[in-house]
């Protein structure tokens, strides 16, 4: 499964519309939103909060990305080829799971270089280290999304489909906009999406906060959704091809 997954993070990492969306924009969007005093609060929080959001946004555009190529794959028989190796299904979604969650490591390094050397933000090492693993491990409720979408549309659908559901859920999970500023109707759709619960526990670390059960509970029952509509799509996929 191992040279699995190097063959789809060589293929990732050479896709240049991730390196645009998942890499290059949320820095582009993160030095707007701080610089030009688009960010709520003092420059200082404001560093730190739209940092941690636009991460998480890189993140979002690197797991869904992940799953846009699933539908060109299953076209080309690729899909087809993998179900005559020794791979179980299982195996072929982690392995795919596992090539997004090392793929988002760019997008969400980039962003948090560009807080600490653009806009000096400064944490204690031990934030410093939550937020990344956090940032890192909650983009796997994405990957599986984008690979379930991946695997049950067509190409141009998928790619459309995928990057539809990654804005909806930064802009909704308040990563662009924070949520508080959001009318109450909205407020509480946001409070229910991965999207915010995802961010939403770095934006705690980073304040020095504690994060809470009922977000860690929310992207969690997410990622088993998630999981199970990757793992159908996989199945339908495999009987298509």
């Amino acid at each position: 499964m191992w040279g699995y997954v190097r063959l789809e993070l060589t293929r990732t990492l050479r896709d240049g519309g991730y390196v645009i969306f998942a890499v290059v924009m949320p820095v582009v969007m993160y030095l707007i939103f701080t610089n030009l005093g688009l960010a709520p609060g003092d420059r200082h929080d404001a560093a730190i909060y739209v940092m941690v959001s636009m991460a998480a946004y890189g993140a979002l555009g690197g797991a869904f990305n992940n799953g846009s190529g699933i539908a060109e794959d299953r076209a080309t028989g690729w899909l087809r080829q993998l179900r005559l190796t020794p791979l179980t299904p299982v195996q072929v979604v982690t392995g795919k799971v596992l090539t997004g969650v090392v793929g988002v490591v760019p997008s969400i390094a980039a962003v948090l270089l560009a807080g600490v050397l653009v806009n000096h933000v400064t944490l204690p090492p031990q934030r410093w280290l939550a937020i990344i693993v956090l940032l890192w491990a909650g983009t796997v409720p994405f990957s599986l999304l984008g690979l379930g979408n991946g695997y049950r549309l067509s190409g141009q659908t998928a790619a459309v489909a995928n990057v539809a559901t990654m804005l909806t859920l930064s802009i909704v999970g308040g990563l662009w906009i924070p949520a508080e500023t959001f009318p109450s109707w909205l407020r509480a759709i946001a409070d229910w999406t991965p999207s915010n619960s995802y961010a939403g526990l770095s934006w705690r670390v980073a304040f020095g906060d504690v994060p809470t059960l009922r977000q860690a509970a929310i992207l969690l029952a997410w990622l088993l959704l998630f999981a199970a509509y990757a793992m159908y799509g996989y199945r339908r996929a495999g009987r298509r091809a």
